[in-house]
């Protein structure tokens, strides 16, 4: 049996890979597809525990630039979040692994409120542990909440599944000559003030040595490559 290099992990899943081809909402076949991935690793023994966002719903920076009250429009995004939360449990479910969607903001009749020793212990139980509704704060960003989650659990490594394949000094997408990073230390990321995950996120991360492992989401097995310390996308970690 391989050997994983990590034995928890947290997994940071944008809102955006639940929307697959449709740019808007769920797409069940999207959802199937990252819960197999997940499956894989969860057969190796790897403890679980997801952060997911709610962009594929509704973004709250996007509502308040609107005209929605910012406070309200990040509510609004934290709700969202629970919606791809239930929808990401019932496939997994739906593969026979035990899941526990945990909530920041109590919503009992859906979920568990999110309280650190219960989720350690359903972890150590080799459940999967989604979190939703990022802090259960306005102004914090799921990203944040990843980060924040993988310290309280002891979490090895917050792995932050994206669209592209590691982090560039540029957006790829528009500079295809843009170089991408292998590996890149926190003061760096901080200092170049790039976007691929927040000041907040990395400045947690980089305060309690937990490395973030950006990869893409979309190539099959990607998860479980970086489970097992094959070096894709891009690491950012203490100098």
């Amino acid at each position: 049996m391989l050997k994983p290099r990590y034995k928890r992990v947290l997994l940071k899943l944008g809102g955006e890979s639940l929307s697959g081809e449709k740019k808007f909402g769920v797409d069940v076949r999207k959802i199937n597809f990252i819960s197999q991935q997940i499956a894989e690793i969860r057969e190796l023994g790897v403890q679980i525990a997801i952060v997911i966002g709610g962009g594929n719903i509704f973004r709250g920076q996007e509502g308040s630039a609107g005209g929605i009250n910012r406070v309200s429009a990040d509510y609004m995004g934290m709700l969202a979040t629970v919606i791809n939360a239930l929808a990401l449990q019932d496939s997994l479910e739906k593969l026979d692994i035990e899941t526990r969607v945990q909530t920041a903001i109590e919503m009992k009749a859906i979920a568990e409120p999110y309280i650190r020793r219960r989720a350690m212990r359903h972890l150590e139980k080799n459940r999967v542990v989604i979190l939703a509704s990022g802090t259960g704060n306005p102004y914090f960003t799921t990203d944040t909440a990843a980060s924040l989650r993988a310290i309280e659990l002891d979490a090895e490594a917050v792995l932050k599944a994206t669209k592209v394949d590691g982090i560039y000094e540029a957006d790829p997408m528009i500079n295809k000559e843009a170089v991408k990073y292998t590996q890149i230390g926190f003061l760096e990321f901080l200092n170049k003030g790039l976007k691929v995950m927040d000041a907040t996120s990395i400045s947690l991360c980089m305060e309690n040595n937990i490395p973030v492992i950006v990869f893409n989401l979309n190539t099959t097995g990607n998860i479980k490559r970086v489970i097992l310390g094959e070096k894709i996308g891009t690491i950012v970690k203490g100098e």
